[in-house]
């Protein structure tokens, strides 16, 4: 068909929509060379009247329908076409979410876009239009490239532009010495009424007219924003004579503006440009609370967590368990309705015998008459039961429904609203879906009535809360925009008290909590490593947390595991269904994991993402997500996969690591470094300086207190010449004053720098090292050289460091020096134990080693356990193996770290401490820079590597003979046999008398 025939054939047209809309788009298709529906005999992917007849009479979803490309709804000449695009809307789920949603009247097509992340476009085709080429290639793209039609800009990069235009002008209103609160409060007002301008609840684009007009009087603008929030307050407003729909929702409680120059005018005209009905909720409240909050102004423009992340928990905590009980619920609905159609076919049978009767008889007879009866009794029960069975159906259905707009989702720390938006989203989706599968079985279904009261909230920051009502409500009515319902009205906004401003974990009077009763609890807490709470929260505040949670979390725990006890106990309780928080990868260590295992101890974790890359505050970080209830139907979900169970350490598999206890012949030997409290550090030449000096007045050189020093990336790195001041655990003030030229550095350093503290001496000796770790020193006395590993690495390895140096709390220190330990220390199975028995920590996700948690745990070979002297093991054939493997490898190492070549060694100037080694020139410098222990065993598994990997393998051999196995045993044997060691060993001691303990974290 040519155009000017289809173009003079659909002008003359007057036939309706029933009668006209199949040949329309029968020769639209011909015009376009493009394929029909009747191409597919099945209609499995392209169809003509998609989906079901109405129960309340009328079509189905959509005229036309093909796979992956468009909805295609008719109406008559003249007719409405939003009317058709709101059908489309409502039934997009059922037709698979197509990327086009297109409405025709014969006269004219309009073309919609429905791309998840996109902003919507819109394009208008009039016959006359179908003339031109270009025209008719890009309808034909509706059939075989829908993608020329996706829009450039999606609401990401909108609704970034739009927070960076706010923040600006926040940032200028905060300029001119107006209250952040205030200021934050006037722009909320504003982004909800540019949304209200731009999707039509406000009349005849009252802002846009508004801000025109402010743009050549600017201080206008101040009057005119409060009258219109004025009159949106209440029922009844008006601005002149054009009514104002009633918004209320606490939004716009008073009618406060503040008043903007002719900068700000062009800022908020420039932001009004944009399409503030596409904006994307899910990231506004982050984006405009960075804006808005002084507090977070750095993390502008940073990354933030994608709806994809926070749609994992939302579907495995709210969706996936309301979908089964929806499955079983249209199970008993299909077979209701199932036996009320087969009680009527069988209805058809009785009518016909009773016809036969009548028309058999010549003359009514009491044996017609009771026949008759007979059968028309039969066919009134069968009535009543049809009746029964449709109700039983409708029952169903009502209860279901009555039971999602009931369903209560919490986020105890729901920041600016992001789980909150998604979470509603899910439950409307899920409400839409459940009316649309109810239609298709034959009921009338319900309209959607879930709304912003379905979610509840707790967040402690005023800016962050008001955002997440505001993110809430646009969700909301974009949500009935989309799906083709009207906007909510009387009001627009329903008040929002269910997201509270407070603090989540405690009260006032420093006791834990309460939390409203909700089906699902989800969200993201905040994160805060044991380590820094107390500088994060303060000291008076943690005291009484610690206080309130005694017992139920571990004082050293992450910040996070209040949420985790919280939400554990209220599903104990019965006031929740099922949680699923996002929480610090180290939950699965240390303190930490104590708080799992006690999920565990009440309930089950179902589903849980052990590693997952997360945004926090604008930076990268690794997190776990986890889902738990009272108890699970079948296997658990991990990483994605089904899992029989799923331990607090977040795996899973035939070993709970969990369950292994610290072994008494592992104590005493593993500790963490001093940590300084203060600036103890010193540079080389002044270390140097010092220990040239002569004897001090008692007799001591300064090589008593002025030590070399190093910290997990002196180890992980090249060595840096770093010194410390140490006066050790026990030296007194008075003897540590005759050290002259390193006390007096510390007095006036140290001492100012604790401040309060360093008046109390005897509480805190300010010139000692914070925790200067006694027991370790003690420990060590006599060794000539320890064992060190980082706290924190990307490798699990270890060093040998002379007894000379000073360990940084980021090295964990081994207080053993033979050849052996480090051997058995070093080999793959420890390396296994110690990456499940440990945490994990930041960005780059390494794993942390603890002293109790990883080493006490850790079944040593027998007859090779540390409680046992090294003298007393030298002349087992088994150690000396495992020596002779370890040395091989730690001088390898060393000669690839500082080749002969490259480097000199230099005597320190203090006998017995450790050599220095300086490069021999700047290109030897250079090269030395690159040779770190990180970037060797970066290499490992690649042929650069594998003289370091056969020096490994070597070793694991000699270890593995050590305890008897195979050399080539999977990593889940061995970690099986390892517990199952571990078990037998803390049996053992614990029938003997006490000494076997949980893990716990050393402080």
């Amino acid at each position: 068909m040519t155009p000017d025939a289809f173009i003079a054939k659909w002008q003359a047209n007057t036939r309706n929509e029933a009668a006209a809309s199949k040949e329309h788009f029968l020769d639209l298709c011909a015009l376009l060379g493009v394929p029909t529906p009747n191409s597919d005999a099945t209609g499995a992917t392209y169809a003509f009247e998609k989906g079901v007849r109405k129960a309340a009479g009328g079509g189905g979803w959509a005229d036309v329908w093909k796979r992956g490309c468009f909805g295609w709804e008719y109406k008559s000449r003249g007719g409405d076409l939003e009317r058709a695009h709101d059908q489309l809307l409502r039934y997009a789920g059922a037709l698979e979410n197509p990327p086009l949603l297109i409405s025709s009247d014969m006269d004219r097509i309009i073309v919609r876009t429905n791309w998840t992340n996109a902003v919507s476009d819109r394009r208008d085709l009039a016959l006359e239009d179908l003339r031109d080429p270009a025209v008719r290639g890009l309808l034909k793209a509706c059939w075989t490239d829908p993608d020329r039609w996706r829009p450039a800009t999606t609401r990401q990069a909108l609704t970034e532009q739009a927070a960076g235009d706010f923040a600006e002008l926040a940032r200028r209103l905060r300029a001119r010495g107006h209250d952040p609160q205030a200021v934050a409060h006037f722009v909320n007002r504003l982004v909800f009424c540019l949304f209200a301008d731009d999707v039509g609840l406000l009349p005849d684009r009252l802002l846009s007219g508004m801000l025109d007009y402010a743009t050549r009087a600017p201080a206008s603008f101040a009057e005119a924003a409060a009258e219109l929030f004025r009159a949106m307050r209440s029922r009844g407003g008006r601005i002149g004579f054009q009514p104002v729909p009633w918004f209320n929702g606490g939004l716009f409680d008073d009618d406060t503006a503040l008043p903007l120059d002719a900068a700000d005018i062009a800022l908020l005209t420039g932001a009004a440009a944009l399409d503030w009905a596409e904006i994307d909720p899910s990231i506004l409240g982050t984006l405009f609370e960075r804006g808005l909050d002084p507090d977070k102004r750095s993390q502008l423009g940073a990354h933030y967590t994608d709806r994809e992340k926070i749609g994992l928990l939302v579907e495995a905590v709210v969706v996936r368990p309301l979908l089964v009980e929806w499955g079983a619920t249209r199970a008993r609905i299909a077979a209701a309705l199932e036996a009320r159609a087969a009680l009527l076919r069988e209805a058809r049978a009785p009518a016909m015998a009773e016809a036969a009767v009548l028309a058999g008889a010549e003359a009514i007879t009491a044996e017609s008459r009771a026949a008759r009866t007979s059968l028309r009794r039969a066919a009134d029960r069968r009535a009543r039961k049809m009746a029964e069975l449709l109700e039983e159906a409708g029952g169903a259905y009502r209860a279901f429904v009555d039971r999602l707009r009931g369903f209560r989702v919490l986020d105890p720390a729901c920041g600016s609203g992001n789980f909150l938006y998604l979470s509603l989203l899910a439950l409307k989706d899920l409400e839409q879906r459940v009316g649309i599968e109810a239609e298709v079985l034959g009921l009338e279904p319900a309209l959607p009535m879930i709304g912003p009261e379905a979610v509840l909230g707790i967040e402690v920051n005023p800016f962050a809360a008001e955002l997440a009502r505001v993110s809430v409500w646009i969700g909301h009515i974009q949500w009935a925009r989309r799906n083709g319902y009207p906007p909510p009205s009387d009001p627009v906004l329903r008040t929002l008290d269910t997201i509270q401003c407070r603090d989540a974990v405690l009260t006032a009077e420093g006791a834990a909590a309460a939390w409203p009763a909700a089906n699902a609890i989800v969200g993201n807490p905040p994160f805060l490593g044991g380590k820094v709470q107390r500088r994060a929260l303060g000291d008076a505040y943690l005291d009484r947390l610690f206080g309130a949670y005694a017992g139920r979390v571990p004082p050293e725990a992450d910040f996070v595991c209040y949420w985790l006890e919280q939400a554990r106990e209220a599903i104990a309780a019965g006031r929740t269904e099922r949680a699923g928080l996002v929480v610090t990868n180290s939950v699965r260590g240390g303190a930490s994991r104590k708080v799992l295992e006690r999920i565990r101890e009440t309930g089950a974790i179902y589903a849980a993402w052990s590693d997952e890359p997360w945004t926090l505050d604008g930076a990268a970080v690794r997190v776990s997500l986890l889902c738990f209830a009272a108890g699970r139907d079948g296997p658990a979900q991990l990483d994605g996969e089904a899992v029989p169970e799923i331990f607090a350490d977040l795996t899973a598999g035939a070993s709970d690591l969990t369950a292994a206890r610290r072994l008494p012949e592992n104590a005493g030997v593993c500790f963490m470094g001093t940590t300084k409290v203060g600036p103890f550090d010193i540079d080389a030449a002044t270390a140097r300086a010092w220990l040239a000096l002569p004897t001090n007045a008692n007799g001591r050189p300064n090589a008593d207190v002025v030590r070399p020093w190093r910290n997990g990336l002196h180890v992980m790195r090249r060595v840096e010449d770093a010194w410390i001041v140490d006066f050790g655990a026990t030296m007194t003030e008075a003897e540590a004053a005759f050290y002259a030229a390193p006390f007096g550095h510390v007095s006036r350093k140290v001492k100012a720098a604790r401040g309060e503290a360093a008046r109390d001496s005897a509480a805190q000796p300010w010139w000692r090292h914070g925790r200067p770790r006694p027991q370790m020193r003690r420990a060590l006395c006599g060794l000539g050289r320890y064992i060190a590993t980082p706290a924190v690495a990307k490798h699990r390895l270890f060093v040998w460091l002379s007894a000379a140096v000073v360990p940084d709390h980021q090295l964990l220190v081994t207080t053993r020096d033979d050849d052996t330990t480090f051997g058995i220390l070093h080999s793959r199975f420890h390396e296994i134990w110690a990456l499940r028995q440990g945490s994990w920590m930041g960005v780059g996700n390494d794993s942390r080693y603890t002293p109790s948690t990883t080493f006490e745990t850790f079944p040593f070979p027998d007859g090779l356990t540390p409680n046992i002297p090294a003298a007393t093991t030298a002349a087992d054939p088994r150690a000396q193996r495992i020596a002779a493997a370890a040395r091989a490898l730690v001088e390898a190492r060393d000669r690839w770290l500082n080749p002969p070549d490259l480097i000199e060694r230099l005597p320190e100037v203090v006998p017995g401490f450790p050599d220095r080694l300086v490069p021999k020139d700047a290109a030897a410098a250079a090269l030395l820079k690159r040779r770190t222990l990180t970037a060797l065993y970066n290499t490992r598994g690649t042929p650069e590597g594998a003289w370091l990997d056969g020096l490994h393998r070597a070793l694991d051999a000699a270890v593995a003979e050590a305890y008897g196995w195979p050399a080539d045993i999977p990593e889940a044997d061995a970690l099986s046999r390892l517990l199952a060691l571990n078990h037998a060993r803390a049996g053992s001691a614990a029938a003997s008398g006490p000494g076997a303990r949980p893990a716990t974290v050393e402080d």
